[in-house]
């Protein structure tokens, strides 16, 4: 058997792992408005966080201003609403950018998000060059299943290969693709779904950056991954050997990448899915169990979700205990002291080999109807997705899948626990923030910025340059947004679903 760190990575990426080094233990935070977030990082840090994962609102996801119309009763719900420099500016305040990593989950709106950063972090005296952290910016499952897309693919993917070239230049430690299956999952993928789709989508961003001109071997090292896991602790560990196999024989048989451009590297988030609203304590269980399966697997960074989130955003004290549940599983569990625990297990081997045989046929299925944007644009992968959804959901009303609280072990007049919520004067705050925020700007200097966005998009000159100055001239996410979609227009998805 091969060993730990030699291609195909099927026993981890490197030779020690978790003996040499422990996995970035993140927490998914942001809600309300920067402030609010700004002290929630903050209790992050303190906890023993060593990596931020930055949550956003729909509206910024969306690419609106928070005083869009359709932005009312969104803001700040889901995430912190981020219209300006200054509100990522107060969302950072007093924590060192050349120090943190960060995650910002983030996509169609991904590189106006990422300027913004950059800016603050300039503003703080840190050299791009030393900036580290993610940026999803994965459109293509947006358009498969979540729905926060703003453009039509094609336009979607340049402003992708935009970003990744003018950050290779200019901020070469900042990985600027988090190709995510989490969200595959969550919508009802099983996982050789999620795995396949996943991996496909990755193909094809590999396919159109080194059509851009990228080196093979630099797109490999900078692309990276976020799955979901869940409650299948072997199927979860068996999932992540494949991921790594698949890929690595993907990018050296198609993309003739060297060893070291071929190592998967994948950040885990626990399944939201799994998360009952009955008997929410019952969650800490299953966020343990699922915390494991991703450690076992040989995740390179995890977040944790915490107990209530089926009910609301987090309290500090969920978060805390969310986080210290990494911590137990790292520091007491013995488990960082071996490389491989399941390596050469007779039931994890044969899971894995199944799985990677069950993606390959997917793989084929989606080549034969002419590839990824093929099976976005036919809805045939949603339909997909769906079918596998539609049947989970009829295994749990019928009891045939057993979830504890929910239709087995039931408890009648239970109590209902603390839920934190957001202050409905938050969106008040926040919309008055941003028109004293536009007033007080040179309004002339913006509206050339923004024509120049334009007129750019229009062209194949990489357009980030002009996102950069927009930013400086203070002009908002939605009007960034909204200048690109003068052009690119809005992107309208197939009416009807095409089923197998």
């Amino acid at each position: 058997m091969d060993q730990p760190g030699e291609f195909p990575y099927r026993r981890g990426i490197y030779p020690e792992m978790y003996r040499q080094r422990t996995w970035t233990m993140r927490q998914y935070s942001g809600f309300g408005g920067p402030k609010e977030t700004n002290q929630r990082f903050k209790e992050v840090i303190k906890g023993g966080g060593t990596g931020l994962s930055m949550a956003f609102d729909l509206p910024t996801q969306l690419g609106l201003d928070s005083d869009h119309e359709l932005s009312l009763g969104e803001v700040g719900r889901t995430g912190v609403a981020i219209d300006t420099v200054d509100d990522l500016r107060l969302a950072f305040d007093e924590i060192n950018l050349g120090e943190i990593s960060t995650s910002m989950t983030i996509n169609s709106s991904a590189s106006v998000l990422l300027v913004y950063y950059l800016l603050v972090a300039q503003e703080q005296g840190v050299d791009w060059k030393d900036v580290r952290g993610t940026i999803q910016n994965d459109i293509l499952k947006e358009y498969i299943a979540r729905g926060t897309y703003i453009y039509p693919p094609e336009e979607s993917l340049r402003i992708i290969t935009d970003l990744f070239s003018w950050c290779d230049t200019n901020v070469p430690r900042f990985n600027v693709i988090s190709v995510s299956g989490y969200h595959i999952r969550e919508a009802g993928a099983t996982a050789v779904q999620e795995l396949a789709f996943t991996l496909a989508n990755g193909r094809e961003y590999m396919r159109r950056l080194i059509a851009s001109g990228q080196d093979a071997n630099r797109v490999g090292q900078q692309i990276s991954f976020f799955f979901s896991v869940d409650n299948g602790l072997l199927e979860e560990v068996a999932k992540f050997r494949a991921a790594r196999i698949l890929w690595a024989e993907l990018l050296k048989e198609e993309f003739n990448c060297n060893e070291d451009a071929c190592r998967l590297r994948f950040h885990c988030q626990t399944a939201g899915s799994a998360l009952t609203a009955q008997q929410p304590q019952n969650n800490a269980v299953r966020v343990a169990l699922q915390a494991l399966s991703s450690v076992f697997g040989g995740t390179q960074s995890l977040h944790t979700n915490s107990i209530d989130e089926a009910l609301g955003l987090p309290t500090a004290d969920s978060a805390r205990l969310a986080l210290r549940t990494q911590q137990i599983i790292s520091e007491e569990s013995g488990l960082t002291n071996h490389v491989d625990p399941f390596g050469g297990s007779y039931v994890v081997e044969e899971m894995t080999d199944k799985c990677m045989a069950e993606v390959k046929e997917l793989w084929k299925r989606i080549d034969e109807k002419g590839g990824v944007l093929a099976g976005i644009d036919s809805g045939l992968i949603q339909s997909w997705i769906q079918g596998s959804a539609y049947k989970i959901q009829k295994e749990i009303e019928s009891g045939e899948r057993k979830i504890v609280g929910v239709n087995s072990f039931k408890e009648e007049n239970e109590a209902a626990p603390d839920i934190f919520e957001i202050d409905a004067a938050l969106e008040k705050e926040t919309v008055k923030r941003l028109t004293a925020y536009k007033k007080d700007r040179d309004q002339t200097k913006v509206q050339e910025a923004l024509k120049k966005i334009t007129q750019m998009a229009e062209t194949k000159e990489n357009i980030i340059p002009f996102i950069m100055e927009a930013g400086k001239a203070k002009a908002t996410v939605g009007e960034i947004c909204q200048a690109m979609k003068e052009v690119f227009n809005t992107y309208q998805p197939t009416s009807g679903l095409t089923y197998e």
